[in-house]
């Protein structure tokens, strides 16, 4: 594994591949504002390579993605101190959000609080059996702000209102049920489950779906008729490239 600082490892494959791993952060994965900014800076500097097709994104430490933000740290915070480290962390879930490939998040053990927010931010989740999720910020005397407000997007409101209001926690089948992660690995299979996703992935045009995501990212925020509209321009631009006409060649050439 490469290090681009002290916080953010990544390995590469031949295929495009490229795992991003949160460390030197503890046991659980944890971010202090010097973790988030490792990462932040990190995502930023891999966005720029065309050549990676799929990230994944992993913590060091097994028993988490990431276990939430530094509870240490943000008790000696006051109002602005507490907006800056908020902002940081929201800086890294829009760079995950942002990232021109698709991002799968590999989920073990604890993904908690601004963990699941940076998880809510990735466009794939895969969960180990035993994994467990939760907002407990409201148990330690704030609000759960920034990319919390991705949650009702995928689980709806009322899902959303139970995880932030009562802060308790949810087991990996109650968290597929819901849509909060999208597979569930048998256990000691998370990273074949990744590998079968990443495979999918692979099999696309690349730049179809870094299309794709960019189209879905701006979904998020704009009216339908909008979405609509912005969308035709995009499969227009995909006939820029080769990959419309080789990739339907293949498919016409196997239906032969």
């Amino acid at each position: 594994m490469d290090m681009l600082n002290s916080h953010c490892g990544i390995g590469r494959d031949s295929r495009g591949v490229v795992t991003l791993t949160i460390c030197n952060a503890g046991s659980l994965n944890i971010l202090s504002s010097a973790v988030t900014d490792g990462l932040r800076a990190g995502l930023e500097q891999l966005a720029g390579d065309a050549s990676i097709r799929v990230l994944v994104l992993s913590g060091q430490s097994g028993k988490s993605l990431i276990g939430g933000a530094d509870i240490k740290e943000m008790a000696r915070l006051d109002q602005a101190s507490a907006e800056a480290f908020i902002t940081r962390l929201a800086q890294l879930c829009e760079a995950v959000r942002a990232f021109p490939a698709p991002v799968v998040a590999r989920m073990p053990g604890w993904c908690l609080g601004g963990g699941l927010e940076v998880a809510a931010a990735c466009d794939i989740r895969i969960a180990a059996h035993d994994a467990k999720f939760g907002m407990p910020e409201v148990r330690v005397g704030i609000p759960s702000v920034i990319h919390a407000a991705l949650l009702p997007r995928l689980i709806g409101w009322g899902r959303t209102r139970w995880l932030l209001l009562t802060a308790e926690t949810i087991d990996a089948p109650t968290a597929l049920a819901w849509g909060l992660v999208d597979k569930v690995a048998p256990d000691g299979g998370l990273d074949a489950a990744v590998e079968h996703t990443v495979a999918s992935l692979l099999a696309c045009g690349p730049q179809a779906l870094r299309a794709q995501k960019a189209l879905l990212r701006q979904w998020e925020e704009l009216p339908l008729k909008q979405s609509v509209d912005i969308s035709i321009g995009a499969f227009g631009r995909a006939f820029l490239t080769d990959e419309p006409k080789r990739l339907m060649q293949e498919f016409v050439d196997r239906k032969r």
